[in-house]
């Protein structure tokens, strides 16, 4: 009989550093996506408000599900934080992108997980495993299913992992016993909202994609608005500012997985090399890199601030 705590096992045998399960309901943080929408805080990213009736509840994705099974997989590697190397000639690069692309490696590791999981069950199921592309809202779900907390910065927070992880689900139509949803333990820090470089949080927990790094050099499409340019610093793409700021990650586990490990094309990299590299061969490095979203015309609009700022600080 397939059950929660053989499936967890399963989940760590392959490569899972945390697995658990919620239950397929309507959980009262789901609610809030529409206003976040409503605010502007998608900025250009109209993907999200067409699918936003779908991503509020993953019964709407799926009508028969009954638990959402979530796994969190740790990233880290052994390099120091941008903010205690703070080299402004130094390209900054989001750590989940510096190895293989996470889509790809967890999609994997979800279909070995479910094709185990059919074996395994005496009865058929209806189930869809997503990587951070589908229409859920993951990290509630994650939460409800006791991995962590949703964080003042946005991001899930393991008491045991921090959260440099990466978040996967398969919604099931399995009636598996559930997991304790986390509890928040931010207490009264505020470090990651003080440290945004571009003041991108409008609320505890709520982010305005619009001013956040992230957004502006991996979703935006086109020129950066000039009044936020001087506060991408040296990112080229991504930021990490909130979460290396943040006292859960003091000691965050280091994995040793050589899907994460940094690619020479990206490990701490000066601005003026990545600037004078053609775009065929930024091409070639962003080959089964998550860095694709960017593309080569979005990093060399990224690289060129981060380029002028370094000329003017």
């Amino acid at each position: 009989m397939l059950v929660s705590a053989s499936i967890k096992s399963k989940a760590r045998e392959l490569g899972f550093d945390a697995c658990g399960i919620a239950p397929a309901a309507a959980h009262p943080e789901l609610a809030f996506f529409s206003e976040w929408i409503a605010r502007g805080y998608a900025g250009s990213m109209d993907y999200l408000a067409r699918s936003s009736d779908r991503r509020a509840d993953v019964r709407n994705v799926m009508a028969s599900a009954r638990t959402v099974i979530a796994t969190a997989t740790v990233y880290n590697t052994d390099r120091p934080y941008s903010t205690e190397c703070a080299d402004p000639s130094r390209a900054q690069i989001a750590r989940y992108a510096w190895g293989d692309d996470y889509h790809e490696v967890i999609d994997t590791r979800l279909a070995m997980l479910l094709a185990w999981m059919r074996e395994e069950s005496p009865e058929p199921f209806d189930a869809r495993a997503y990587v951070d592309t589908g229409p859920v809202q993951e990290r509630v779900y994650a939460q409800y299913a006791g991995l962590g907390w949703i964080g003042k910065n946005t991001c899930v927070i393991s008491p045991a992992l921090g959260s440099w992880i990466v978040l996967g689900e398969i919604i099931c139509s399995l009636a598996l016993a559930v997991d304790a949803p986390a509890l928040e333990q931010c207490g009264t820090c505020t470090l990651c909202l003080e440290a945004c470089p571009t003041q991108a949080f409008a609320a505890p927990g709520v982010l305005d994609s619009t001013r956040c790094i992230s957004y502006l050099t991996i979703e935006h499409r086109g020129d950066i608005p000039e009044p936020l340019q001087a506060g991408l610093g040296s990112h080229v793409y991504g930021c990490d500012v909130c979460q290396e700021v943040c006292p859960w990650n003091a000691s965050a586990p280091v994995s040793a997985d050589a899907a994460w490990q940094p690619r020479p094309a990206w490990d701490a990299r000066a601005l003026s090399e990545l600037r004078d590299t053609a775009a065929d061969d930024l091409r070639a490095a962003l080959a089964g890199s998550s860095m694709r979203r960017a593309k080569p015309a979005g990093l060399q609009r990224n690289i060129a601030i981060a380029v002028h700022n370094g000329e003017r600080s």
